[in-house]
């Protein structure tokens, strides 16, 4: 079955290696490795896409890398069966394959390119335009600059929200449930990816 592993570490040679041991010993198998973001402190995000026995838990796993000095397991949840890490620029290969439907592509790439449950675009007036099959029917439309968090709907709400503007009247939001919480670097990608796929569009 697999699982993703959101994994704070180190940003020294070595450490990703010291990660990928202890994951082995635990019984995982490594089928994906994506460095999420570097940062000044000296320590990096790292997604890895492992694999272990059908009814086990990672639970081994992740005590096996909380237990490396400077490591720590931020979050760890299932990941479909047969997902892939996406990168930006396979996503960008397949926009500029259909320009013309490059805004409704974008939408149905993010949620595998960021590993989010859903994304949507919503219209200042239409509200949802074009959504993946698990977006809200409905969205409020939020005047934004530039890329970023949105506050969730509700005080109770286990989804988390970013955005990214397309034009005056349109943004996309992408929503992923229960964390991992975005971090800079996605709230950047969104916005260069959301700004590339406008400019494909000749929007």
């Amino acid at each position: 079955m697999p699982f993703l592993l959101r994994v704070e570490l180190p940003d020294v040679p070595g450490s990703l290696g010291r990660v990928a041991s202890a994951i082995g010993t635990a019984g995982g198998d490594i089928a994906a490795i994506e460095i999420v973001e570097k940062r000044p402190d000296g320590t990096a995000l790292d997604d890895v896409l492992l694999e272990v026995a059908e009814g086990t838990m990672p639970d081994s796993v992740v005590s096996a890398c909380n237990a490396i000095d400077g490591v720590r397991v931020v979050f760890v949840s299932g990941y479909p069966v047969g997902g892939n890490l996406t990168l930006d620029l396979e996503a960008v290969e397949e926009l500029t394959a259909s320009p013309d439907d490059a805004l409704d592509k974008l939408v149905d790439l993010l949620p595998r390119t960021f590993r989010v449950d859903w994304a949507a675009r919503v219209h200042r007036v239409k509200g949802v335009v074009h959504g993946t099959s698990a977006a809200p029917e409905e969205l409020d439309f939020v005047d934004i600059e530039g890329p970023t968090r949105l506050e969730p709907e509700t005080p109770d709400d286990v989804t988390l929200y970013a955005a990214a503007r397309l034009d005056g009247n349109e943004i996309v939001v992408i929503g992923r449930r229960g964390g991992p919480e975005f971090v800079d670097s996605e709230i950047a990608r969104i916005g260069h990816l959301s700004g590339l796929a406008v400019t494909i569009a000749g929007e």
